[in-house]
């Protein structure tokens, strides 16, 4: 079989040639699917969609760049890594179908941003009601590690979805470092970051709050990754802490 990236009708090879033309977030999702603007992640992606781990043997794996998610007219803004190798890369939608998500989902259903606690695949029902998810970066990574390159390739994409859900949005939660310093890079060319960001850069932290000249406010919380779960640097209550004031600023 053809890797996945020569099944791609009409790829994008230049985000940033494309993304600012696009005219709403479906069409932003649609063009960040047939993205093969960075060959290593191209490869991986691919790769781990063929060679698949046995548990989700009998799966079709997405294999592909994962769109945004979520209220095209969202107050609040999720900001990710990158999809996991075996989650959304293979379900084809942000933090779906991991133990990361199962966290995330289940402190937007509490927050009453997500219409149910758990998040298994596309066709599962899930609806965000005043929340878009999206991230660093559209392709899973080898070892969760992305290169500085692949991170300025991407941006394109954040930066439209900026554009399009600015006149609702009123936060930007950062789920971990690499979220939020590349948050802060679109920002710094941003009418949300304007006139000008903070100097200098806040220092990333759980319950990092900054309220930006433009009224957005950018909250940072630690990654949903096993990592910081499974070890209790992040807990459910810290969590949720993080939402409850999402959705106190966005009210």
């Amino acid at each position: 079989m053809p890797p996945r990236s020569e099944l791609i009708d009409d790829p994008v090879t230049s985000p940033s040639a494309i993304a600012p033309a696009l005219r709403d977030i479906p069409a932003v999702g649609e063009h960040v699917s047939r993205c093969v603007a960075c060959p290593r992640l191209v490869e991986w992606r691919e790769g781990v969609a063929r060679d698949k781990r046995a548990a989700y043997a009998d799966q079709e794996y997405w294999g592909r760049p994962v769109p945004g998610f979520g209220d095209p007219e969202a107050g609040v803004l999720v900001v990710g890594l990158a999809p996991a190798a075996h989650g959304a890369n293979r379900t084809g939608r942000m933090f779906t179908g991991d133990r990361s998500g199962d966290w995330l989902f289940r402190a937007l259903h509490r927050a009453g941003l997500a219409s149910q606690p758990e998040s298994v695949d596309r066709e599962d029902g899930m609806l965000l009601d005043g929340a878009f998810i999206t991230a660093a970066a559209r392709c899973a990574p080898p070892a969760n590690k992305l290169q500085p390159d692949e991170v300025a390739n991407c941006q394109p994409w954040i930066e439209r979805e900026l554009d399009l859900l600015t006149p609702h949005l009123k936060v930007a939660v950062c789920l971990g470092a690499v979220g939020f310093h590349a948050l802060w890079k679109v920002l710094g060319a941003h009418p949300l970051g304007a006139p000008a960001l903070p100097r200098p850069r806040p220092k990333f932290a759980h319950g990092l709050e900054v309220r930006l000249e433009s009224g957005l406010v950018v909250l940072g919380s630690f990654h949903v990754s096993q990592q910081n779960t499974f070890t209790g640097r992040l807990t459910e209550p810290m969590l949720d802490a993080v939402f409850a004031r999402a959705v106190e600023l966005a009210s």
